[in-house]
């Protein structure tokens, strides 16, 4: 399943990490991946737990967690800390999927079931850099307002096109649910989308008491925490 969510960060704190992001020191993208995504990565990133990458990351994680679609929809057991890359002048990175198992730098591993990407630039400010996700619909591009996200299953074929203008700012991350099967956080989400609509319609009666059960007898079969 992949889903928009809108509204992730503030306009406020989008300029201000765009500021902190252009006057800070980039490594090589190809440093957090394996051999085969090294063959086709050509971006720029902030090194892995530097101090910027980490105060950066708590912002954006908080406000994902604070972001009902997003919890809704990834029904989030652990959050991998967030990263950050730059795109421009041609940079790219080529179709790959996510590896299963995340090592973390301090922590235990965490196994990717949903991977979140959110946008940090304005879509008008560069060219290309779209998020082309593969499933068995086609493959669907991806490129959001600043502020706004796109999660998806971390299994998907997927790539982020080449920036021929501007430049792409964005922080990424991954997600280990509490249900790793994607077609059942599937239906909880729409189950649940369903519920709080009924809800805002018609308020609580004896059948919304009923689907919340079922939805919650679901996900207490299904979770795994």
């Amino acid at each position: 399943m992949m889903l928009h969510i809108p509204g992730v960060l503030t306009p406020d704190q989008v300029n201000a990490m765009r500021a902190r992001l252009h006057a800070t020191d980039w490594v090589d993208g190809r440093a957090s991946v394996g051999t085969q995504g090294a063959q086709v990565k050509r971006n720029r990133q902030l090194a892995e737990g530097s101090p910027l990458a980490v105060e950066l990351g708590q912002i954006v994680s908080a406000a994902l967690m604070a972001h009902p679609l997003f919890f809704s929809s990834a029904l989030p057991l652990r959050i991998l800390p967030p990263f950050f890359n730059g795109y421009a002048g041609g940079e790219q990175y080529g179709p790959h999927v996510d590896g299963a198992i995340r090592a973390q730098r301090s922590g235990a591993a965490l196994r990717a079931d949903v991977s979140c990407t959110v946008f940090l630039s304005d879509p008008a400010d560069y060219d290309g850099g779209e998020l082309a996700v593969v499933d068995t619909y086609g493959t669907h591009e991806v490129k959001l307002p600043a502020g706004d996200a796109i999660v998806y299953p971390s299994s998907s074929v997927h790539e982020v096109r080449a920036v021929t203008r501007g430049e792409r700012l964005a922080s990424f991350l991954w997600v280990q649910s509490m249900v790793r099967d994607d077609g059942r956080r599937a239906m909880l989400f729409e189950l649940d989308t369903a519920i709080q609509a009924l809800r805002a319609k018609h308020g609580d009666g004896a059948e919304l008491v009923a689907l919340t059960g079922h939805y919650h007898n679901l996900l207490r079969m299904w979770a795994e925490v």
